[in-house]
């Protein structure tokens, strides 16, 4: 397991300091033998396509048990308090192959019975936090629709999940969180909780009447097992609140009657056309003119960019 570890700090500096930044100790993190990796990977989403090639990734790396148990500590660091920066969870590079691609999912599978504990002790469902663990698949099946081969396209994200900090709730995500300066200070709530907003993707249209469904049953979600935080508002810092859409999309569609449940907290300065069009079209690195028009809101970002303009992140909250 040494040897393993050294390998990965001999790769740069940067991946140095990140071994040796992760936690030597923690809980036990028992992981399933092979006949049972498949069973903890559906639980947590994992598409069908990429049972076998995970579990197989899973065979061929062994000595990745010491980093996977290490990067688990990591998270369970944070399992419980209200958001507190992001779990330092990262691909390896090229050069470890399919079980460096998907040591986030491996960690998830460590990680996952001890969510399930602890959120079980507030009385949360399992069967809710494992819905809201599907991010885990739903990383896999982005990484697998842009890569072609099985992975995580964004590992850190899943922390927010595994540290009992989110929660999928209907059509949206609710995460626990702090108002950020500009946000708390718009909002007249500066250093207060919040319900931090999130849109996942693979869930449906994001029509009004889901949205409500969800956001209601976040009401009495968070009043039954957070009732000493109290937020005082829900944000949601997004490129579906940029100004340019609601200009441009017809009146009565989707992401207009999202963006009207929000007062706007701030215009961002930089753009974030490559997030938008990552999110969009899934490519943030092909030609404008290689992209689909195959719907409005691609031609309307197209559109946009074509002439010049740019996107940016929206940053908006209502009063909880």
């Amino acid at each position: 397991m040494t040897a393993f570890l050294d390998a990965v700090r001999r790769e740069s500096e940067e991946l140095a300091a990140w071994v040796d930044g992760l936690p030597v100790e923690g809980p036990d993190v028992p992981f399933p033998d092979a006949d049972d990796l498949p069973d903890a990977l559906l639980d947590l989403s994992v598409p069908h396509d990429d049972v076998n090639d995970i579990v197989a990734a899973h065979r061929s790396a062994p000595e990745l048990a010491g980093l996977r148990d290490r990067c688990a500590w990591e998270v369970l660091s944070g399992l419980g308090p209200v958001y507190d920066g992001n779990a330092r969870l990262r691909p390896l590079p090229p050069s470890f192959g399919a079980a460096g691609r998907l040591l986030a999912v491996f960690v998830a599978v460590a990680v996952a019975p001890h969510t399930v504990r602890h959120n079980s002790a507030l009385g949360i469902a399992p069967a809710v936090t494992y819905r809201s663990l599907a991010d885990v698949g739903r990383q896999v099946a982005k990484h697998r629709r842009r890569y072609g081969v099985a992975g995580v396209l964004t590992p850190y994200w899943l922390g927010n999940a595994l540290r009992g900090q989110l929660f999928e709730l209907g059509r949206l995500q609710f995460q626990r969180a702090v108002l950020d300066t500009r946000t708390g200070a718009a909002a007249g709530h500066p250093g207060r909780l919040c319900l931090d907003l999130h849109i996942p993707d693979f869930r449906g249209p994001l029509t009004p009447s889901a949205c409500d469904r969800s956001i209601d049953a976040a009401h009495a979600f968070f009043a039954t097992h957070f009732p000493a935080e109290k937020p005082a508002v829900a944000t949601c810092h997004s490129w579906l609140l940029d100004r340019h859409l609601a200009a441009r999309l017809p009146p009565g569609s989707n992401i207009t009657a999202f963006q009207r449940r929000f007062t706007s907290a701030y215009d961002a300065e930089t753009p974030t056309d490559a997030d938008l069009l990552d999110f969009v079209f899934d490519d943030p690195t092909l030609p404008l003119d290689q992209l689909p028009r195959d719907t409005t809101l691609r031609r309307v970002v197209l559109d946009h960019l074509s002439a010049g303009g740019h996107w940016y992140e929206g940053n908006g909250w209502f009063a909880w």
